[in-house]
């Protein structure tokens, strides 16, 4: 971002539902294996909320983490932005269920690119930061993506799981910053990974139900090639934009889609496998809430320190992908 006020994220939380599914418990509902699932995607294990848990309920629970990792009270807040692609209902947003059950006063609204939610989230809150107007944003990745997976397909079941993460982001004063960010989208490809029912495209319906309309569609193989291509440029883009080098990179946060993805966009870009932070193998894919959640992890384990540099890099429907540059 540009001129204006500086960004940084004072403070991090994430919020997990207890209830663990193994690859083990997947084999008696579907047909696969826990080594067809490892092999392919790198994933043991995944979190799935309880039936009735909605995504500001876990939004909420992180958000209460990062305020108080932050030192600052709800009441501080100028604004709350929740990237999801499962809210609580179509309106009123999640971010207002949110900003409700903080006790917030502040603006308040959704965004909505699926797996680059939460850096897109982070770069809007960054250029809201910049007009001078903002002082301090709330920044959620919240998704229950359980209720929107049909459990009888065994190439979409074992990649998803549920969680949140939060991110306090606010005027930085010091040399920690958002150095830079980028977005970008394509939505000639937005087939390959969506879910097609419930819109105005198609409207809730009995037919639009026996349909399985309402459940994630993917096209993996497509999502692949994209995916790897995507992220890697993006990556390469955000450091040209910040004046870093890739061999300054202290730390590549990606989305948490697959391991092999994973692999395949440090290997592009010649990261070397320990200077990338990977849960996916406890998580899966978290969609919008997957890299603040990462990044999380590494900065509560103390791997991220003061100093050095990190990147995020996101790829999700839409198409959409994303990515920051941050001196941390």
């Amino acid at each position: 971002m540009t001129g204006g006020f500086k960004s940084r994220i004072s403070g991090l939380g994430y919020s997990i539902p207890e209830r663990v599914v193994t690859n083990f418990d997947l084999e008696k509902i579907v047909e696969t294996s826990d080594e067809w699932i490892q092999t392919r995607t790198g994933i043991k294990k995944r979190h799935i909320a309880e039936k009735g848990t909605r995504s500001s309920d876990l939004g909420t629970a992180a958000a209460r983490q990062a305020l108080q990792h932050a030192g600052i009270s709800p009441q501080d807040l100028d604004l709350i932005i929740v990237a999801t692609i499962t809210p609580d209902m179509y309106f009123p947003s999640t971010a207002c269920r949110i900003q409700n059950n903080l006790g917030a006063s502040c603006g308040a609204f959704d965004l909505a690119a699926a797996c680059s939610g939460f850096p897109y989230a982070l770069t809007a809150a960054e250029g809201f930061i910049a007009t001078g107007h903002y002082r301090n944003v709330l920044v959620v990745g919240a998704e229950v993506l359980s209720g929107f997976i049909d459990w009888k397909d065994r190439s979409t079941c074992v990649l998803f799981g549920d969680g949140a993460g939060a991110a306090v982001v606010t005027r930085a004063e010091g040399s920690s910053r958002i150095l830079a960010s980028l977005l970008g989208s394509d939505g000639s490809q937005g087939e390959i990974l969506k879910i097609p029912g419930g819109g105005s495209a198609f409207p809730p319906s009995k037919e639009t139900l026996e349909q399985g309309l309402h459940f994630l569609k993917m096209e993996g193989s497509e999502v692949f090639k994209v995916a790897v291509r995507t992220m890697e440029v993006a990556v390469r883009d955000v450091l040209e934009k910040g004046g870093v080098k890739l061999e300054e990179v202290d730390w590549l946060i990606p989305h948490q889609a697959n391991i092999r993805i994973l692999q395949a966009v440090a290997e592009r870009l010649k990261i070397p496998s320990d200077k990338v932070v990977i849960n996916v193998e406890r998580f899966g894919n978290m969609s919008s809430a997957s890299t603040v959640v990462a990044l999380a992890e590494a900065v509560q384990d103390g791997r991220v320190k003061p100093g050095q540099n990190v990147v995020l890099v996101a790829f999700g429907g839409g198409l959409t992908w994303a990515a920051n540059l941050i001196k941390w």
